[in-house]
Parts: C-alpha cells; structure tokens; sequence
C-alpha cells in the first residue's frame, strides 16, 4: 500500500454503500466533498474527473458582493 501524498482525492464507500469522494489539500484538510453517492466506482472518478477539469472555470462574483472585503 503506497502513502498517501496532498493534496489528494480519496474514494470510499458511505454506510448506504455508495462511492463517494473527498478532497483534501496539502494541510491534509478536506476542503470539497461529492454531493451524491455514486452506485458505480467508475462513476465516482468521473465526478472527480469533471472537478479536475474545472480547475480553469472561471469564477463570477455578483455586482453587490464585489467590493466586499
């Protein structure tokens, strides 16, 4: 078994058995959490796959919120 190294998506089963994933950054701190269960482990690392690939989304700010601290 390998050690594991942040930051880091980690896969496990939830108690209805359903994957889910975590992510956690280099303080080893989670800071993002699926928001299902997947039936499928292939489907689980899609959703973190679609994370991944966002890393370059833009981020949007509302007009009112913008010069707030």
């Amino acid at each position: 078994m390998s050690v594991r190294t942040y930051p880091s998506y980690w896969m496990y089963r939830d108690h209805r058995g359903e994957w889910r994933w975590t992510y956690d950054a280099s303080n080893g701190r989670t800071i993002a959490v699926s928001s299902e269960g997947y039936i499928k482990r292939v489907d689980c690392r899609r959703g973190i796959s679609l994370m991944q690939a966002s890393a370059n989304s833009p981020v949007f700010v509302r007009a009112v919120d913008s010069n707030a601290a």
